[in-house]
């Protein structure tokens, strides 16, 4: 094995240096049951993506290039490339991590020749996740200057709310909007964390689960609260993750999002989202109308996972069998009600003007 960092234990996805395999762990057993689960065929990591055994748009992006890289091993030829990346594009469609990684790998293997696919895929999808990791802990660094300025101000531990997870569990390691909270904690500044329990999948789990390895204070509390505590002044800043920002800021999230920006922006707590660069869409500039959103399963909605008195895992139905669900997995954040993108280059504004800085340096690198 080929691991990228000294704390084994932080890594949710982990490679053979041959490519012949990789690791995960199965993010639907937690926070109950730790286990890992071997892939090393294309169709193994497509059905992890889709069910969510992976997930969080980083890690999407980087399991779809070992995923591609199975695929070059059983067949190298153009057309099987091609059915590759199509079938891997389709397994979740928000995320744009996950075509922007299909994309890198397409542009490194589809002008050689088809012997050399298979070795050039894996130089590049470990590069992706070397990336991912650097990237997110700059992500961190940055966001951690803004959690210094308002304890300068405050005086006092900081209240930080976040939605979804977005910690190590989603990237390859850090995580985006948890990587400035375990950094503050490495510099001793007090943070206290309040955790959505992001229904219905309920993403909180993950992040109180990796809140509670770290020795991260947090309380978790129900979706519909966090507004509450704004109002009575018990958050001093929410920070969440992304699965897609648009080219002038808005940002496309977990479901329950859209309503944590609104009342943040009615009781002046400042509303930023974490992204490493990858996560931007700059082809989108319409978030409502552009960004497809996923809408999963009904069963999702309508059943609850968890212990029982016996300790064993298992689904209670919540509503009636007749009752019809919906289900969608995420919603749009417009760019007014963001105060601020936290990019592994800097903080900017979430606008097209804010945002264009960066997307001339991206572009710059891109020529290089």
């Amino acid at each position: 094995m080929n691991y990228p960092h000294d704390d084994l234990a932080l890594h949710p996805l982990r490679w053979h240096a041959d490519g012949s395999a990789i690791e995960v762990i199965d993010q639907t057993r937690l926070p109950h049951r730790e286990e890992l689960r071997r892939l090393s065929d294309r169709n193994a990591v497509a059905q992890a993506i889709r069910s969510m055994v992976v997930r969080g748009a980083p890690l999407i992006g980087a399991c779809a290039a070992w995923g591609l890289v199975f695929a070059l091993r059983e067949d190298p030829s153009d057309a099987a490339l091609q059915a590759s990346v199509r079938i891997l594009a389709e397994t979740r469609p928000t995320a744009v991590n996950l075509g922007w990684a299909l994309a890198r790998m397409l542009a490194r293997v589809q002008g050689i020749a088809p012997a050399l696919r298979e070795q050039a895929a894996v130089e590049e999808a470990i590069q992706i996740c070397l990336e991912d990791i650097e990237q997110n802990r700059r992500i961190g660094e940055h966001g951690l200057a803004i959690l210094r300025r308002l304890h300068h101000e405050l005086h006092r531990p900081l209240r930080v709310l976040t939605h979804c997870n977005a910690g190590w569990l989603a990237t390859l390691r850090w995580g985006t909007a948890l990587a400035p909270l375990y950094l503050a904690q490495q510099a001793g500044l007090p943070i206290e964390v309040w955790v959505d329990e992001t229904r219905p999948r309920n993403q909180g789990a993950l992040t109180a689960w990796e809140l509670g390895r770290a020795g991260i204070a947090h309380t978790v509390i129900v979706d519909n609260a966090g507004g509450h505590l704004m109002q009575h002044g018990q958050v001093d800043l929410v920070i969440v993750g992304a699965d897609r920002v648009t080219a002038t800021g808005d940002v496309c999230n977990k479901i329950g999002t859209y309503l944590k920006a609104l009342a943040a922006r009615d009781c002046s707590v400042p509303f930023y989202a974490a992204v490493p660069s990858p996560s931007i869409d700059w082809q989108v500039r319409d978030g409502l109308r552009e960004i497809p959103i996923e809408e999963r399963h009904a069963q999702e909605v309508a059943g609850v996972s968890g212990l029982d008195a016996s300790g064993a895992v298992g689904t209670l139905r919540l509503f009636p069998a007749h009752s019809r669900c919906a289900n969608p997995a995420f919603d749009v954040t417009p760019s007014r009600l963001v105060d601020g993108i936290i990019t592994e280059h800097g903080v900017y504004q979430a606008s097209a003007e804010g945002l264009a800085p960066l997307g001339a340096l991206l572009a710059l690198a891109a020529r290089r």
